[in-house]
């Protein structure tokens, strides 16, 4: 690696502040897939005009983002999420200079401890990402045969996938979500930070979970699930099958942002 590309990782571990553009469909980092190199990327600047310059550059295509500020002591944080969102590269535009940073340059993946169960499952997070991206863009979106195609994989990533469910520690119950059209569902997490996202008072504790087992713990109200509620805050339907498997399908709601907040339910 060259001394100038060294320095330059540097600057991006370091800096007081950057600044990333934002989707406004999934409160994450605005992500696409490059159609030469297939990497999931995002856009970092150093400068927040250019930010967010770019972000209404976007906005008035119709794309809607926003410019989103990072202080310099959660740049570690924000590097590290992005291995569990399943983004591996980051675009870094100044003036007119681009550079592609791989992920695992400028932060290695954390190996998973011995003998503890580890939750992370980047493909279902990063394919629920371009879902909700396409699908939050305007009113009354139609699903198209590339959104159905993602709603496939996250079905398929879905089915497979181990989860974080938020277990009250003061009272027994589970946590609620009640959408904007009085639907409720039941929030489970991809990985730990999107829990504590959630958690930050303190009041849950996390209990793992198979995607297999949550029709058996699902409360009576819930339809189903919703995933990442503090983020892509995706509904999703649950289906029980033969011998009691369960099968999830996208249910995309035309305004599926909570409106309440989290309840506990008896159980």
């Amino acid at each position: 690696m060259s001394e100038d590309r060294k320095a330059f990782l540097d600057r991006l571990r370091t800096s007081d502040e950057l600044f990333v553009l934002l989707s406004l469909c999934t409160r994450q980092a605005y992500v696409v897939c490059d159609e030469e190199t297939f990497d999931d990327e995002i856009f970092m600047y150093f400068d927040g005009e250019e930010a967010r310059a770019a972000a209404k550059k976007l906005a008035d295509e119709k794309t809607p983002v926003t410019a989103g500020r990072i202080e310099g002591k959660q740049l570690l944080m924000f590097y590290t999420s992005l291995h569990t969102m399943g983004i591996n590269a980051i675009v870094v535009r100044e003036g007119e200079n681009e550079t592609l940073i791989q992920l695992e340059e400028l932060v290695k993946r954390i190996e998973q401890p011995e003998g503890k169960v580890w939750v992370e499952n980047p493909s279902l997070h990063l394919t629920a990402l371009y879902f909700m991206q396409e699908f939050r863009k305007q009113p009354n979106q139609q699903i198209t045969g590339q959104m159905r195609q993602l709603q496939e994989e996250i079905a398929a990533n879905f089915e497979k996938a181990r989860f974080i469910m938020a277990v009250s520690t003061e009272e027994k119950g589970l946590p609620l979500v009640k959408l904007n059209n009085g639907d409720v569902f039941q929030p489970v997490f991809t990985d730990v930070l999107e829990f504590q996202k959630f958690n930050r008072e303190n009041k849950f504790r996390p209990v793992v979970i198979e995607s297999q087992k949550l029709p058996q713990v699902l409360a009576k109200e819930a339809k189903g699930v919703v995933l990442n509620p503090i983020g892509i805050n995706m509904p999703m339907l649950l289906n029980k099958r033969v011998q009691g498997q369960s099968q999830a399908d996208v249910q995309a709601q035309p305004q599926p942002q909570p409106e309440a907040a989290p309840e506990n339910q008896e159980m």
